[in-house]
């Protein structure tokens, strides 16, 4: 039994998922009081999805409040995209998380597609 889980765990295909860098981002101030910021960026290697969401997260993955520039992203297959993302200094203390989702649309019947969520982790 452990040999077959083994099997199928290796040459069972792969997910292909989206990247979202930088791993772990450092929060400065920005131009704004009360404000910090950091620059996320995007790569989509999946080409059927074309949409992906920017959310903010604590260790307990409640969402945290927060503003970016887009906070839905449009991207084809093969293009980069970069998002500045906002939170407040009330809420950076809170902030742990800050993740991409690939979003599937309702058009899509492919049962094979599978959502991705990266996520990078706030450097303290």
């Amino acid at each position: 039994m452990r040999l077959i889980i083994i099997l199928l765990a290796t040459i069972g295909g792969y997910v292909n998922a989206h990247q979202w860098t930088p791993t772990h981002p450092e929060m400065r101030p920005s131009h704004i009081q009360g404000l910090y910021t950091t620059e996320m960026h995007l790569f989509n290697s999946r080409k059927e999805i074309n949409y992906y969401s920017i959310r903010v997260f604590d260790k307990d993955w409640v969402p945290v409040p927060f503003a970016a520039a887009p906070s839905l992203i449009r991207t084809k297959y093969l293009d980069h995209h970069s998002s500045d993302i906002y939170i407040r200094k009330a809420d950076l203390k809170r902030a742990y998380y800050i993740c991409s989702k690939s979003k599937i649309l309702s058009t899509v019947k492919d049962p094979s597609i599978i959502a991705s969520r990266i996520c990078s982790k706030i450097k303290k």
